[in-house]
């Protein structure tokens, strides 16, 4: 444990309700215990009655859903409609539950996702007037459709865009694109539709083009630009949040190391996963209602099949020291107590009793955490008897289950049924998770903005809470787990993202053509490149250029062009090959590197083994098996520079550059590692096809003469330049909103295209994704926050806490953990003196 932070309680600070509130809705909210809203509800509500897009960016739970109901609620009973877009089915559904909950007369919500029945969907566009969907359904099935949905849009008034800052990237590139078609269709079907269906007058806003647009966000860096940029139209911000907060105790975490090797002899940590799994074990056994987030789908099973063996382990060894017990009192009295004796007991509190727990409070005494008081739970579930044993109260949550499978864990976790749920950011969102104790989070979530999230589900029912940072073997959080200024003193990152990325604009070009034909009025809506990209989707026979403008004559559906979620094509499924069962999907993309011929597959507790992977028909087909060992997949990468956009000269010696780059990447191998300690079993070769990716890149140069001096020095060039590469891939997510593995990497003493010894971070996506030209704009603080993470770890040689990475294609060889110091020490000198 290296620090532990102490958040105090706030209080909240409340308004009246506006004056246009309607009485059915005061009454309805008095009803559930909802006598006032806390001022930034009630300014974000005014400001979006007033007609003024909005986003409302304030902390986790902090009431955003009852800021922009109370105009939507107003606007549903003067007849208007409303359209509500999550990034994820279970926001959306838990936010149907809300309103339905509600009971409002006049409302009459519906959720349209790829789980709806074909037989709702008629009714919903006919009759729903607060629909709830998703950007996917949005851009293929809503705006390809416009038509069909008519009289919706003619009375739509609000458009909520929720969890606002998971908008990033690809992702928010290509939402921020959806927003601009959604706004030109209402456009054509809201011009003089100021009046409801009744003749009742709409507010000054009905007027408008446009729908208002109320965004609700965590709390992020520079909202109003970030919200502004998203939906193309100014947004005005709140972001004071009045409402009343828990004393929390957040502790940083970074895991001892190990008597294990890992690679060319590394020292290996106890891994993140496996912390994680003791600590839940031990929150259970307390009682404590916890959330375990994890970094991947493989990690949620993982840490919730260890919690559940462990609570086992630990309840076979109570339930036998109870037994001897039992016959020991047989001697003395004559009869021995059966086994059931201590039947009144919940298992987690016999277990306590016992001393068989290894837990948070055991395991970190020295941190003088005490653990949130365990609510009083009732015998039964409100559903039925709660499961007997302990370790059936602990399950994983996870993208890739069926809807079913998702609905059940979360009704499980919202009643109590389960104690523990190990799940991915899945469950970061809004979703409507009460009593939760305490939250652990393995592994940076990527962005500040995320771990406050998710740090944030603790202490909803009011109470003090728990948060746990438990560091994984990887640079940044090494560097964090040692820096805590960098997570409790620094401002949270703003959203990155590039709507005018040709790759993006593209194909929703395409598809806004094909909706209603595009006219030169059109094209300030879609930004300043949008002319030079419709050129070339004409010459392209993409689309055909007229005198009224330009269309859309292919048959085929231009909304199939955009791949919003950046995966690379269609999800290629998992499926049983015994049984003919589909088990769950992965992105086209991701499937090179966890569905190759023999990885290991984790699904719902089952671990399954990959026979065949078929990219043509997109499947994977698996077998049951349970070996010891997890997979790790391999790859190889090389970076051409086709165009420099922007540089800095650092000194003589030293420059930094942006530009466009082509990147060739292969799956060639992966790596056998042991389940419980991680060291390396083995490796195994792979055949799979070459990747082509055009994108952006960030990089440094050094220059021969520069090099030459630091091989006098015994600096190896290659193993310096190698590892600086993977620690600054490793911190780059500090300084721009993204995830390590958004981004990539290449290193080389001498790059044909630059002639200089050359270090590459590039966004691992089509066209750029904003990452690395946020890493240009802070290169010499990404830089020196690089080196202080090297430097600062306790190995002697280099490790996955600083300089190793778990997804080098060469073996991680060669690396040189003081040579990165000299090499990167180098390039700063350099441009220290150009600074002066």
């Amino acid at each position: 444990m290296t620090h532990v932070e102490h958040l105090p309680r706030s209080h909240g600070v409340s308004e009246h309700w506006p004056d246009w509130t309607p009485p059915s809705v005061r009454e309805r909210l008095a009803e559930q215990g909802i006598t006032s809203p806390w001022s930034h509800q009630a300014a974000a509500a005014n400001l979006a009655r007033s007609g003024s897009n909005v986003i409302i960016a304030t902390g986790t739970a902090s009431g955003k859903s009852l800021a922009f109901l109370l105009p939507c609620a107003e606007a549903v009973e003067q007849g208007g409609t409303v359209l509500y877009i999550s990034p994820a089915k279970a926001l959306a559904a838990d936010q149907r539950r809300a309103l339905t909950d509600i009971g409002l007369a006049d409302l009459r919500p519906a959720t349209y996702d790829g789980d709806t029945p074909r037989d709702e969907r008629a009714w919903i566009r006919a009759h729903a007037n607060y629909v709830l969907t998703n950007p996917d359904m949005l851009h293929y099935a809503i705006l390809g459709n416009h038509a069909a949905w008519a009289s919706f849009l003619r009375r739509l008034r609000y458009v909520v865009i929720d969890e606002a800052h998971r908008y990033r990237g690809v992702f928010g590139s290509h939402m921020a694109q959806i927003v601009r078609r959604l706004r030109r269709v209402c456009a054509r079907y809201r011009s003089g539709a100021a009046h409801g269906p009744e003749g009742e007058r709409f507010p000054e806003q009905g007027r408008s083009a446009s729908p208002v647009f109320i965004l609700a966000s965590a709390t992020t860096g520079t909202p109003e630009e970030s919200a502004s940029r998203l939906i193309g139209a100014p947004v005005r911000a709140v972001t004071a949040d009045a409402s009343p907060r828990p004393a929390l105790r957040f502790a940083l975490i970074e895991p001892e190391l190990t008597e294990e090797k890992g690679e060319n002899g590394a020292p290996i940590r106890r891994t993140a996963p496996a912390e994680a799994a003791h600590v839940l074990a031990g929150l259970a056994e307390e009682g404590v209602r916890t959330l375990a987030f994890v970094r991947s789908r493989q990690a949620s099973e993982v840490v919730a099949l260890t919690a559940q063996r462990l609570l086992r382990e630990r309840e076979a060894r109570a339930t036998a020291r109870r037994g001897r017990r039992s016959g020991e009192r047989g001697r003395d009295d004559g009869a021995a107590d059966p086994v059931g004796a201590h039947s009144g007991e919940a298992p987690g509190e016999a277990l306590a009793a016992e001393g068989g727990g290894d837990g948070a409070v055991e395991a970190y005494p020295e941190a003088g955490i005490a653990l949130p008081d365990a609510p009083g739970e009732p015998a039964e579930a409100p559903g039925g008897p709660r499961p007997a044993r302990l370790s059936e109260r602990i399950a994983a949550y996870r993208a890739g289950y069926l809807a079913d499978d998702r609905r059940g864990l979360e009704n499980a976790l919202r009643s109590g049924d389960l104690l523990g749920l190990a799940t991915t950011n899945a469950l970061e969102l809004g979703v409507d998770i009460t009593g939760l104790d305490a939250v652990l989070v393995t592994g940076w979530p990527g962005t500040l903005a995320s771990l406050w999230q998710q740090a944030g589900r603790a202490g909803r029912s009011g109470q003090d809470a728990l948060a746990v940072f438990i560091a994984r073997d990887d640079p940044l959080d090494t560097y964090l787990v040692h820096h805590p200024e960098a997570v409790f003193g620094r401002p949270v990152e703003a959203t990155v993202l590039d709507p005018d990325n040709p790759y993006v604009l593209g194909p929703h070009l395409c598809a806004a053509a094909s909706e209603i034909p595009l006219t030169r009025d059109d094209l300030e809506l879609f930004g300043p490149g949008a002319e030079e990209v419709l050129d070339d989707l004409v010459e392209r026979g993409l689309l055909r250029r007229r005198p009224r403008g330009w269309f859309w004559t292919r048959h085929d559906r231009a909304s199939a062009l955009a791949d919003l979620r950046g995966s690379g094509g269609p999800p290629v499924q998992i499926v049983d090959s015994a049984s003919g069962q589909l088990l769950g999907t992965v992105d086209e993309a991701a499937a090179h590197g966890t569905v190759h011929d023999g990885a290991v597959y984790l699904h719902q507790g089952s671990t399954y083994v990959v026979d065949d992977l078929d990219l043509e028909e997109s499947v994977a087909l698996v077998h049951a098996e349970s070996p010891e060992y997890s997979t790790w997949a391999r790859d190889t990468t090389e970076v051409e520079v086709l165009r420099t956009l922007r540089g800095q000269e650092w000194g003589s010696e030293a420059a930094v550059r942006f530009g466009e780059v082509e990147v060739t990447r292969k799956v060639v191998s992966y790596l056998k590692r042991d389940v419980r300690t991680g060291s390396v079993l083995g490796e195994q070769s792979l055949d799979l096809p070459e990747r082509r990716l055009n994108s952006r890149a960030v990089w440094w140069t050094l220059t021969p003469e520069a090099t030459d001096r630091l091989r006098k020095a015994e600096v190896e060039v290659r193993g310096a330049a190698h590892a600086a590469e993977h620690a600054a891939i490793g911190l780059l997510p500090l300084f721009a909103t993204c995830d390590r593995w958004d981004i990539g990497g290449v290193s080389t003493a001498l790059h044909a295209d630059t002639g200089c010894l050359t270090i590459f971070v590039y966004d691992g996506h089509e066209g750029g994704a904003g990452f690395a030209e946020r890493g240009y704009a802070a290169a010499r603080e990404w830089l020196t926050a690089t080196r202080q993470a090297i430097a600062g770890c306790e190995c002697a040689d280099g490790c996955p806490s600083c300089i190793q990475s778990p997804k080098c294609g060469s073996g991680n060889d060669p690396l040189s953990k003081s040579g990165a110091l000299r090499l990167i020490d180098a390039i700063l000198e350099e441009g220290a003196s150009e600074v002066r």
